[in-house]
């Protein structure tokens, strides 16, 4: 890129940013929010200058998902992967970089361009508190995948940040909250009391797959596996350790207990009204919980092979001794029970007979919509990511809820790891009475890839 071409985009960059600011403002101060889709024939008509510029950083299979509905809202300038191949398909892709885009295998140069108004993370997972504060830094909107954090230490990291950058929108990928058939009516149903007093609920989240012992293996010519690894500890190179398999490893992921713990666990405190500042369990027993390789004191013995739990039930207890399991066992989704019905629910159906029966008929209007989904039209995620941009306003997927839910999927981990119940105060955010278990709300980085402290 020519310093010319840095000095056009820095000018547009700024006028952009000014409109997107003010007409942020001028819609946060209405009395009448305007219903419309913030989809791709609104924005198809704006002005070039008026369009959010837009950075991609992560683009494998997920990524490149996004990236697509990103192009529906603005032009995609740049995209980054430390996988050349993921870069250089991304930028060509008709639908996403259409050629034009410029290609990085270092975040750090989508996110001192000045043009880019807003950027996607869809990295594994041990990256996206780093980059996403980093970006915020910089400041971009930003869009994050789940799950957002790896420790409960990086849920108060990024929680700083935003209330450092109010004035930017962050929004988290959990897409489930956009979902007004399903996810959004049972967690309607569930906080108007329809189903009574809720005593149980059960959160299946499937078990991570096993596999192993994996052969180290020579580093793909287009892998850049040092800038990968990141914060994590520098190990050599096994093929299912990188890309999409990272899941299974606890050194960059939380096995199904962050993968779809993230999306089920999160509707599952948002029916209880369990996800605001202090909320969440007080006890978590993960005595019940199996790993493929053998553990001490938390952590694997074995660095060949899938170490994230494949087989456990872990009991929480929550306020109102409301009973919340997260299990590999049975159906994946939610099952809220109360005293007077029951209901489950996942990406594919909604069902009991508070559904057949229609119990919540006049009592799910487009208002209690609009309420769960914080004062804004119901239309799709990333339009709700957009909207917000444009209008202001707190986004449906928040990093304040985000995070609490994060910290009971952390809290299921380390219990499972360790085998016992450990105990939390979710008002100072603290493993209580146990020095061994409290000592896995942080971790140490690789030196050089510290998260900022802002």
């Amino acid at each position: 890129m020519t310093q010319k071409k840095s000095n056009n985009a820095n000018t547009a960059g700024k006028t952009r940013r000014t409109f997107l600011k003010t007409t942020g403002a001028a819609a946060a101060v209405s009395a009448v929010t305007p219903y419309f889709a913030w989809n791709q024939k609104a924005f198809a008509n704006q002005d070039k200058n008026d369009r959010p510029q837009i950075g991609c950083i992560g683009v494998g299979s997920m990524g490149t998902g996004d990236a697509r509905g990103h192009a529906n809202f603005g032009d995609i300038v740049a995209v980054c992967d430390v996988d050349s191949r993921h870069a250089e398909r991304a930028k060509q892709a008709g639908n996403i970089g259409r050629g034009k885009a410029d290609a990085y295998e270092d975040y750090r140069k989508v996110l001192e361009r000045d043009d880019i108004d807003v950027v996607s993370v869809v990295t594994p997972d041990h990256w996206h508190v780093k980059i996403a504060i980093e970006a915020l830094e910089a400041g971009k909107h930003v869009f994050c995948q789940k799950p957002l954090t790896l420790t409960l230490e990086e849920n108060e990291l990024i929680r700083q940040a935003c209330k450092k950058h109010e004035d930017l929108v962050f929004f988290i990928g959990t897409q489930q909250r956009s979902d007004r058939n399903k996810f959004m009516r049972a967690v309607n149903m569930v906080q108007k009391g329809l189903l009574g007093d809720i005593h149980t609920v059960t959160v299946g989240i499937n078990g991570s797959p096993t596999g192993g012992p994996f052969p180290v293996a020579e580093v793909p010519k287009e892998l850049n596996w040092d800038m990968w690894l990141g914060q994590a500890p520098k190990v050599d190179y096994r093929e299912k350790r990188c890309h999409y398999q990272f899941r299974w490893w606890y050194e960059y992921s939380g096995g199904k207990f962050t993968d779809w713990g993230a999306h089920h666990v999160d509707i599952a405190l948002w029916g209880l009204d369990q996800n605001g500042d202090g909320d969440g369990p007080t006890e978590i027993d993960g005595s019940d919980a199996k790993h493929p390789v053998p553990f001490e004191d938390g952590y694997p013995t074995k660095d060949d092979s899938y170490n994230t739990s494949h087989d456990f039930a872990v009991h929480c207890k929550m306020p109102s001794d409301v009973k919340m399991t997260i299990t590999s066992r049975g159906d994946n989704g939610i099952m809220f029970e109360g005293d007077k019905g029951r209901i489950f629910v996942n990406r594919g159906k909604i069902v009991g007979k508070p559904i057949e029966e229609n119990w919540d008929e006049g009592k799910y209007t487009q208002e209690d919509q609009e309420r769960l989904y914080k004062g804004k039209p119901v239309e799709g995620h990333k339009n709700n990511f957009y909207r917000c941009i444009r209008e202001g306003g707190l986004p449906v997927s928040d990093v304040y809820s985000h995070v609490n839910a994060m910290a009971t999927c952390h809290l299921a981990a380390i219990a499972a790891r360790l085998g016992r119940t450990i105990k939390w105060n979710a008002k100072t955010q603290e493993i209580v009475g146990d020095e061994q278990a409290a000592s896995f709300y942080a971790r140490k980085p690789r030196e050089g890839f510290e998260i900022p402290r802002v």
